[in-house]
């Protein structure tokens, strides 16, 4: 591309961005999302010109505004309502939505793992201890066995807090290990999210032998719509990062890099907020065994239809 059709092509979002710029603070903040892609543009803008060898007062102009608009970027602005607002309504699900190739891939391999090795472990009850240890499979066990001393035992409210920590921990460290192996050119996710498939799926085919089902599903549909949908949007942010490792798109492979982890932030951020409510479901409602079995069934239920619908209906407005 010649200097000239690149600054023919470029220069609207050039003059966009020097307008938000000028207009500082408050601009910024009613449109944050678009500020923060034309930041991401101009960068790439920047390093073509650079790689190509452009004339220097085209490449000061953009260093100029690159220093201007990150100096707006990273001051602190009070967060808005507008901004989470935003957040939820547009960036996060649109974000989701935009980048549906890697959504679909990490459904697959998740959901497509747990069936597999679910129906194999019905059909081989043995299986179940070359993934997991004896000690392992005795603890399920006991967890879901309407019969057993831990089943039994109702829990204080002293204990739920505790637990709601101890998920929010479990929860979230997956997650985010989940993402961070996406550095691994996106095996490290796609690695972590089949080992986390294939050990669900497992679990999932011996309680079904074993036939603590009745116990076992009406705890898990409750929290499962928000916990299981963050984990692949870690790994979907994590494809993410592993794409933009091999297509650069003209960038160096560390500018890359930083401008996919912005494009991934939304999914993070927005995973790591799901798994807190899965945790909080879990910790004071899904271990309520004295509520209806049909009451937990239901309230999980209407939990996936609200995180399908969501997802479908919400962020279109997001290009």
């Amino acid at each position: 591309m010649t200097q000239q059709n690149f600054i023919n092509k470029r220069e609207n979002y050039w003059k966009e961005l020097e307008e938000m710029v000028k207009g500082g603070g408050r601009i910024i903040r009613n449109n944050p999302s678009l500020f923060a892609s034309l930041c991401r543009e101009l960068s790439q803008d920047l390093n073509t010109a650079k790689a190509n060898g452009y004339d220097p007062s085209v490449i000061d102009r953009l260093n100029i505004l690159v220093h201007e608009s990150n100096e707006l970027f990273f001051t602190k602005h009070p967060l808005s309502l507008k901004q989470l607002k935003n957040f939820f309504i547009s960036e996060f699900p649109g974000t989701v939505r935009t980048h549906w190739r890697s959504l679909v891939l990490s459904f697959l391999v998740f959901y497509g793992l747990i069936l597999f090795f679910m129906m194999l472990c019905i059909r081989n009850p043995n299986f179940v201890y070359e993934i997991m240890g004896r000690d392992s499979v005795r603890h399920l066990e006991e967890m879901y066995n309407p019969e057993s001393g831990y089943y039994l035992t109702p829990r204080d409210a002293g204990t739920d807090a505790n637990m709601f920590g101890f998920y929010i921990h479990n929860n979230i460290s997956i997650a985010f290990r989940t993402f961070a192996g996406g550095i691994f050119a996106g095996l490290g996710s796609i690695i972590i999210l089949a080992f986390n498939g294939a050990f669900l799926g497992t679990a999932l085919g011996h309680i079904m032998n074993t036939g603590y089902g009745g116990t076992f599903f009406p705890f898990v549909i409750g929290h499962s719509s928000f916990e299981l949908t963050a984990i692949v949007f870690a790994a979907q942010g994590g494809l993410i990062l592993g794409f933009r490792l091999f297509f650069t798109r003209g960038l160096s492979r560390v500018a890359s890099l930083k401008t996919a982890g912005e494009t991934a932030l939304p999914l993070i951020l927005g995973a790591a907020i799901m798994l807190f409510i899965a945790a909080g479901i879990e910790a004071f409602w899904s271990s309520r065994h004295e509520f209806p079995f049909m009451l937990r069934y239901a309230a999980g239920a209407m939990g996936w239809i609200l995180v399908i619908f969501y997802f479908v209906f919400t962020g279109k407005e997001k290009k």
